[in-house]
């Protein structure tokens, strides 16, 4: 059984000290595209509240998120250093777990009729 409430319903992905930097990155994705992790890192520090955070936590965030499926490298673009870096976008895994953080589920029970959550019963037990 769950904790609390409040527990029950989160993703792992937003729990835990990497919590803020992961919707951080994600957000940045979400509205600016397909990065390089050092512009990730740009767009980090501009946020308050993340303002000394280092690079490295940033790599290391990125890369974990890769790992984790939720994000991918689309391509390589050659710095002004002359170095080539990858460049990450969002999955589709990332905007559903962003989506699902963000509804309140008994709001959405409330709304939802009876064929659409057939539908997605289906296809929660067809992942399973």
């Amino acid at each position: 059984m769950a904790k609390s409430k409040r527990e029950s319903g989160r993703l792992s992905v937003f729990k835990g000290h990497e919590a803020r930097l992961n919707k951080a990155i994600f957000h940045i994705l979400a509205l600016k595209g397909p990065l390089t992790i050092y512009d990730i890192h740009k767009e980090v520090k501009a946020q308050r509240g993340l303002r000394h955070t280092r690079y490295a936590s940033v790599n290391k965030r990125v890369r974990f998120l890769e790992e984790s499926g939720y994000i991918n490298k689309v391509g390589i673009k050659k710095t002004k250093a002359g170095f080539q870096a990858s460049i990450y976008e969002l999955t589709t895994k990332a905007y559903l777990a962003i989506l699902l953080n963000s509804i309140n589920l008994d709001e959405f029970l409330l709304r939802v009729d009876d064929s659409a959550a057939q539908t997605i019963l289906a296809a929660i037990l067809e992942a399973l």
